[in-house]
C-alpha cells in the first residue's frame, strides 16, 4: 500500500509538499477504531469499473466515472521519479514539477497561466514520488475541456523561462533547507542511505541540493525528451464523465503526441538494489523530547513477488488493530507510545517499516520487546482467523471510501498505474480476498525474520546519556 506516515507526537514531513512523502498519513490507519468486525463493501463500484485504453502512439487512458457531482479531476502521470535518478540528476523530477505550471507556447507568461485557469474555477497541483511524478487539474463539468487543454499545453510544450526556472530553482532549494531543519529527516535520511546503500539518490524524491543548485533548462529538455512522453505518461480522468467521450477527446489534444522511439526503461533501466549483507545499527542524536525506534528490511518488488505485495499489506493491517497481539504487548503494557508496522509498495524495492515512540527509560526494553514480537510473527496463533479476514475486509474499505474523493483518487490511480500497472490494481482487493496464513507465513519468512535489517534511535544528547543505546541492541544483539 502507499506508506502511512508515522506521526507519534513528532511530525516526520521529511518531504516537502509538492514531494511525496515517504511515509504519508497517521502510524493508525484511519477507521482502525472500528476494531474487528468485518466491514461490508459490497454496495460500492468494484475495482473492475476503471476502464482505460492505450491510444497509438503509447498513452494510456484511465477512466473511473462517478456522476454523484459534477466535478472531475485530470491528471498526467508520468514515470519519472527519484527511481529514475543517478546522484548526478537527484532532484531534477522534482525540479521539472515546479517548472509543469510556467509559461508554455500558448500562454508565454506563468501569473497569465494561472489567472486564466483561476477565472475558469480549475483548481491544480503536482507531486514528485519514488516512481512517479503526477500533475492534475480539479474542475466542473463544464471546463473539462478547458482543463483537457491547459493540461496538453502544460505537457507537450514547455518553455522553460530563464526567470521562471531560477525563481524555481531557490523555491526547491528552500524546501530542503525547510526538510534539513525537521529532525525526522535525518532519520528518513538514514534509513534510506544504509537500507538501500548502493544507490539512495533512487529513493531521495526530494533531491539533492548540490544537483539542483548545478540545474540548468538544458537539463529539463533532457528529463523532458527522456520521460515526458506518451509511452511512458498516462492521462487519468475521474468524476463526472463518460469513458468514450474521454477516450476521444484524448485521442484528440494527445493523439498527435510523438511517441519516443525506444522505451526510456529499456535505455535506461532500474538499478537493482543489492540485498543487504549485514544488520547494521546507529544512533541519530537530535533534539527530539521522546526516543523514536526504526527498523527496516528490503521487501518485495511489484513484478517479481506480487504475492508478497498482498501478503505484506495484509500483515501490516492485521498488527495495527488495537487488539492484535503486536498492539497488546507492545502499547497496552506502556513500553511504547504508539508503534505499526507497514510496507510500501514500489517497482524497485519496497521497504518494510517498524516505527516506534518510547521514552528514554523504557527504550531498551522496548527494543527488546518489538523483537521478541518479531520472533512470533510466524507462530500459529500471533492472529487469529477472524483477525485476518478483518484486515483483508478493512483494506478493501480503505479503497473504497478513498474514491469519494476524485482528486485524490485520480493520484491513486496514478500511483499504482507508474509503480504497478493498471492491471495489478484491477485485480487488487480479488488478491487481496485470497491471501491466506501460508501466503503471510512466506512473507514473514522470507523478508523479515532472521534477515539483514537497519535499526535506527531518533534521540537527544540528554535521552541517550539515559537509554545507552547501542549499535548491537539496536539490532537485536
Amino acid at each position: 500500500m502507499k506508506r502511512i506516515l508515522l506521526v507519534l507526537g513528532l511530525t516526520f514531513s521529511m518531504i516537502a509538499p509538492l514531494v511525496a512523502r515517504p511515509v504519508p498519513t497517521s502510524l493508525f490507519p484511519l477507521r482502525q477504531s472500528q476494531g474487528a468486525a468485518p466491514v461490508k463493501t459490497t454496495s460500492a463500484k468494484p475495482v473492475s469499473d476503471i476502464a482505460s485504453r492505450v491510444l497509438s502512439n503509447g498513452l494510456e487512458v484511465i477512466v473511473f466515472e462517478d456522476h454523484s457531482v459534477p466535478i472531475v479531476t485530470i491528471e498526467l502521470a508520468v514515470r519519472n521519479g527519484s527511481f529514475t535518478e543517478p546522484p548526478e540528476l537527484n532532484g531534477l523530477s522534482h525540479l521539472y514539477e515546479h517548472m509543469f505550471f510556467k509559461a508554455n507556447r500558448a500562454i508565454a507568461n506563468a501569473e497569465q497561466y494561472l489567472q486564466r485557469i483561476g477565472q475558469l474555477g480549475i483548481a491544480y497541483n503536482g507531486e514528485t514520488r519514488e516512481e512517479v511524478v503526477e500533475y492534475y487539474f480539479t474542475t466542473t463539468s463544464p471546463n473539462v475541456r478547458a482543463a483537457m487543454n491547459f493540461m496538453r499545453d502544460a505537457t507537450r510544450y514547455p518553455l522553460f523561462d530563464e526567470g521562471e526556472f531560477e525563481r524555481e530553482r531557490q523555491v526547491v532549494i528552500g524546501e530542503i533547507d525547510r526538510n534539513e531543519s525537521e529532525p525526522g529527516y535525518y532519520l528518513n535520511k538514514e534509513m534510506t542511505e544504509r537500507l538501500f546503500y548502493k544507490y539512495p539518490s533512487r529513493k531521495n524524491a526530494l533531491g539533492n541540493r548540490q544537483t539542483v543548485s548545478g540545474a540548468t533548462t538544458a537539463m529539463m529538455r533532457l528529463i523532458q525528451g527522456r520521460y515526458y512522453v506518451p509511452n511512458n505518461s498516462a492521462l487519468v480522468v475521474t468524476g463526472d464523465v463518460q469513458a468514450e467521450d474521454i477516450y476521444k477527446m484524448a485521442q484528440e489534444f494527445y493523439g498527435d503526441w510523438p511517441r519516443r522511439e525506444k522505451d526510456p526503461f529499456a535505455e535506461f533501466p532500474m538499478v537493482e538494489h543489492p540485498p543487504l549483507s549485514k544488520s547494521e545499527g546507529n544512533v541519530i542524536k537530535q533534539p527530539v523530547a521522546n526516543v523514536f525506534l526504526e527498523i527496516g528490511w528490503q521487501g518485495p518488488s511489484v513484478g517479481k513477488d506480487d504475492a508478497g505485495t498482498y501478503a505484506a499489506d495484509t500483515f501490516s493491517f492485521i498488527m495495527a488493530q488495537p487488539d492484535s497481539r503486536f498492539q497488546r504487548n507492545l502499547v497496552d503494557t506502556g513500553l511504547v507510545n504508539g508503534v505499526g508496522i507497514g510496507y510500501y509498495t514500489q517497482r524497485n524495492t519496497g521497504p518494510i517499516t517498524i516505527l516506534a515512540q518510547t521514552s528514554p527509560d523504557k527504550a531498551q526494553a522496548a527494543l527488546k520487546a518489538i523483537y521478541n514480537e518479531i520472533a512470533h510473527f510466524n507462530d500459529k496463533d500471533y492472529y487469529t482467523d477472524e483477525q485476518l479476514e478483518s484486515a483483508k475486509a478493512l483494506l478493501e474499505a480503505d479503497d473504497l471510501y478513498s474514491r469519494e474523493k476524485f482528486d485524490e483518487y485520480a493520484k491513486t490511480l496514478g500511483f499504482w498505474w507508474s509503480s504497478t500497472g493498471i492491471d495489478y490494481f484491477r485485480g487488487y482487493l480479488g488478491n487481496l480476498r485470497r491471501t491466506s496464513r501460508t501466503d503471510i507465513s512466506r512473507y514473514v519468512t522470507t523478508y523479515i525474520q532472521g534477515k539483514p535489517h537497519v535499526s535506527l534511535a531518533l534521540i537527544s544528547e540528554q535521552s541517550q546519556q539515559q537509554a545507552k543505546l547501542t549499535p548491537e541492541n539496536l539490532i537485536g544483539q
